[in-house]
């Protein structure tokens, strides 16, 4: 008798999603549903929109919310509610799915509607990931930071981010909500939630990866704008599931000159231009520097790296022995370059040589380094989307990123200047300890007594 055929029931299943419309209203119920439930979940990702932190707050959630007799028919796809003793935070919910993207005029809507009926915020989800954080990914917004209603946006990304991030490494004490949390994450990690990943750069990327190449990039070139928005975007995107992967913040970091949306695009155009290159940095908790990263469109190359201070209580040779015997276990062809003091440029071997010779990474004079560089490259892959059949850019992208941080970058541990060693002055045995010295504290000038 042949064994039955078994298929494991679910909580959320994506069998039957017949339409887009159909994507966006089931993940919103399975989102809002499991954010009413599983606390964790909801602190996490509420609370920085002004919600309570409140472990035993009370989490309500509707969906398809709609305001009979109203002179326009504006019906959000959510609704939450959380509420602490006497005080009550709330928001209206709108979700797409898929490549559905947000629109101005819809989110205005509803930001009128919430200042209508006294609700604080308005929260969208979609697949567009803001270039930076606290930024809308949608222009045209009336919100002001002085606004009493506020509008945030998350990617499914960032939810999905938070919600592995919770799993993994914090855990969720009730098996229950465990369950719970882990069957959401497995419906929105399916292709057919519409809880997509990143996977596209962009309808302009080979035109102006190409055009990079070739040197004949403008800063009228069409497109140049949405591949820089593009390239911010992948870095938060790389950042979100870097977070994921080892259970703490991972943000990008901007030169302070760049922290301004305009001056960033400005100088991300300027760099592609004149150089073919894009440039960002990941800061991760206690790593010993932030991790830099590159594209060369020109040379088809990415590179990540990283900047570790030397040890200056230690000689030459100890030194690179301090940094190697580190990642000694990392790619043979990880390059590491040396920095004397004040040198005008650097000096560079692999990581297999500098094994072999410590000396190998430095000039004939053999300059004691002041800091170093680790570097790892990987050839750019040339689809604009990831999946492709030949190697895409994006995956070729944060396949460099994981390796270098997991071979190199955790490996590696700041140097920290020894703390500074009590000195005293030798005594022989003879010698006696007057009052003053073993009492600690200073005379008194009046009376020669101590205080």
């Amino acid at each position: 008798m042949a064994e039955p055929i078994l298929q494991k029931a679910r909580l959320i299943p994506v069998s039957g999603i017949g339409s887009a419309a159909e994507a966006e209203q089931r993940a919103t119920s399975a989102l809002l549903a499991v954010m009413s439930v599983v606390r964790d979940l909801s602190i996490e990702l509420l609370s920085p929109l002004g919600a309570s932190r409140a472990q035993k707050a009370a989490v309500e959630a509707f969906i398809e919310v709609s305001f009979p007799g109203a002179k326009k028919r504006v019906r959000p796809d959510g609704l939450v509610r959380v509420s602490y003793g006497t005080s009550s935070w709330s928001t209206f919910v709108e979700v797409k799915t898929g490549t559905n993207a947000l629109t101005a005029d819809q989110v205005n809507s509803y930001w009128d509607l919430a200042r209508e009926h006294a609700v604080d915020h308005v929260l969208t989800i979609s697949n567009e990931i803001a270039p930076r954080e606290g930024i809308h990914p949608t222009d045209g917004l009336k919100v002001r930071t002085t606004s009493k209603v506020g509008v945030s946006h998350l990617s499914w990304t960032a939810i999905v981010s938070a919600a592995v991030r919770i799993k993994r490494h914090k855990g969720v004490d009730d098996p229950e909500q465990a369950w719970l949390l882990d069957e959401l994450i497995r419906y929105l990690q399916h292709p057919k939630s519409g809880a997509l990943d990143f996977s596209d750069m962009g309808q302009h990327w080979v035109a102006i990866r190409d055009g990079a190449r070739e040197g004949s990039l403008s800063r009228r070139s069409e497109g140049l704008d949405d591949v820089v928005a593009r390239w911010d975007q992948l870095i938060r995107y790389a950042a979100l599931n870097l977070s994921a992967e080892i259970g703490e913040d991972v943000d990008p970091v901007l030169p302070r000159s760049q922290r301004d949306p305009r001056h960033r695009t400005a100088a991300l155009v300027d760099s592609i231009v004149t150089d073919g290159s894009l440039t960002g940095a990941l800061r991760i908790p206690n790593t010993a520097s932030d991790m830099q990263v590159e594209v060369n469109l020109r040379a088809r190359q990415i590179t990540a790296s990283l900047d570790v201070g030397a040890p200056f209580d230690k000689g030459t040779k100890g030194r690179i022995s301090w940094l190697v015997n580190q990642i000694s276990d990392a790619p043979r062809d990880l390059m590491l370059e040396a920095y004397a003091k004040n040198a005008r440029s650097h000096t560079s071997a692999t990581l297999g040589a500098v094994l072999e010779d410590r000396y190998a990474v430095l000039d004939a004079d053999r300059r004691e380094p002041h800091r170093f560089r680790v570097v790892m490259r990987a050839e750019m892959g040339m689809s604009r989307k990831s999946g492709a059949r030949s190697p895409g850019f994006i995956d070729a992208f944060l396949k460099l990123l994981n390796t270098f941080y997991g071979e190199v970058v955790q490996n590696i541990s700041a140097w920290h200047p020894p703390a500074p060693k009590l000195t005293r002055a030798e005594r022989t045995s003879e010698d006696e300890a007057s009052p003053a010295e073993l009492w600690p504290w200073p005379a008194d000038e009046d009376t020669g007594s101590r205080a």
